[in-house]
């Protein structure tokens, strides 16, 4: 061979192995589910009225959100933290009174720009130092504290009326509006929530496959054999609940903008549980199962109560239909929507390999 040809085969080489390692580190790009389901998302303001575009899959992506920092660190981490939405709820609080809004005797009224890089540095700082805490605990402890802090929140909010003025909330929270735009149009918001939805879910994906997220996950495995290589399991570990503070912070962002307003309802004990079913139900081991999750559970709040009383049952037992659905999934599968899928394929596939499994010659 000559210089001239190996010279032309050694850039070819290369890109080459570039496109398999990009391959390998971000799969999704060679499934073409995954590009249907982007371009479905995409043109959706097309297909969908402002109903279904910000109730179902607006409500559905901010939930989603929420649930994928949970899902990052119990995951990746081992970790189960109850108190993502409580740091949801805390970046909202702060963004309302930083903010401006309706009751002007509590916001300062900042602008948006200025409040919301505020409400979400305090959000991480918030649920970094929990972080700190449930660190020290594991299982079924780590869960209590986690779930302590969030009704520790919640009743704070609810008795405190010089910061977050009680039970009433703060309300009309103002939303974004520049280069012309109303950021808080339907249409306008969704892609915004489309836009930071997709960037939470590369950056878990990005994190994951990182040095930290490999290490995290070899503590989640095995701690002790970690801290035998010299990394400082604490440290790895509270840097995962930073790191999934400011993507709880982001969906606390975006909800307060979607409802305009907060009230200690939207950091209750029971939705604190709800964002755990979310991400169980879709499953918690890969970073889409929360929008699967959250997806099912907003279709099923949503039109679970009017079928029950199509049905003559009340509507109010539409938590009932979630909590059975929740149970279903749970004992057939350990993973969720997504552990379902993946037996079925493999079933699928399994019959489709033995001998005459359905193919015809």
């Amino acid at each position: 061979m000559s210089l001239l040809q190996s010279t032309q085969l050694r850039p070819d080489a290369s890109a080459s192995a570039a496109r398999r390692a990009f391959i390998r580190a971000w799969p999704e790009f060679q499934n073409p589910v995954a590009w249907l389901v982007a371009l479905i998302l995409v043109i959706m303001p097309l297909i969908a009225n402002g109903f279904f575009l910000i109730e179902i899959f607006g409500t559905t992506l901010i939930l989603g959100i929420i649930a994928l920092s949970l899902m990052f660190l119990a995951g990746f981490g081992g970790m189960v933290s109850l108190m993502q939405l409580t740091i949801a709820g805390f970046a909202g609080y702060m963004v309302a009174v930083f903010g401006v809004s309706a009751n002007t005797n509590i916001s300062l009224g900042w602008p948006w720009w200025l409040a919301t890089p505020m409400a979400l540095a305090l959000a991480t700082l918030f649920g970094t130092l929990g972080g700190a805490l449930a660190v020290r605990t594991e299982g079924i402890y780590t869960i209590m504290i986690t779930l302590a802090i969030g009704a520790a929140f919640y009743y704070f909010t609810n008795q405190n009326w010089a910061i977050f003025n009680g039970h009433t909330g703060i309300n009309t929270v103002a939303t974004p509006q520049f280069w012309g735009v109303d950021w808080r149009s339907d249409i306008a918001f969704y892609y915004v929530i489309l836009g930071v939805a997709a960037i939470c879910y590369f950056a878990v994906q990005y994190v994951s496959r990182a040095p930290f997220g490999l290490a995290l996950q070899g503590v989640r495995d095995n701690a002790r054999r970690m801290a035998a290589l010299g990394f400082n399991t604490n440290a790895h570990r509270i840097a995962a609940y930073a790191f999934a503070s400011f993507v709880a912070a982001l969906g606390g962002v975006l909800q307060v903008w979607n409802y305009r307003q907060i009230s200690p309802g939207s950091v209750s004990v029971g939705a604190c549980i709800d964002i755990l079913i979310i991400a169980i139900v879709g499953g918690i081991t890969r970073p889409i199962g929360p929008f699967i999750g959250a997806l099912i559970f907003v279709l099923l709040r949503t039109f679970a109560l009017d079928f029950l009383v199509k049905v003559g049952l009340d509507g109010n037992r539409f938590r009932l239909l979630i909590g059975l659905g929740f149970l279903a999934i749970v004992f057939w599968s350990s993973d969720g929507v997504i552990g379902l899928w993946e037996r079925w394929r493999r079933r699928d596939a399994s019959a489709g390999a033995r001998p005459g499994g359905g193919r015809h010659g």
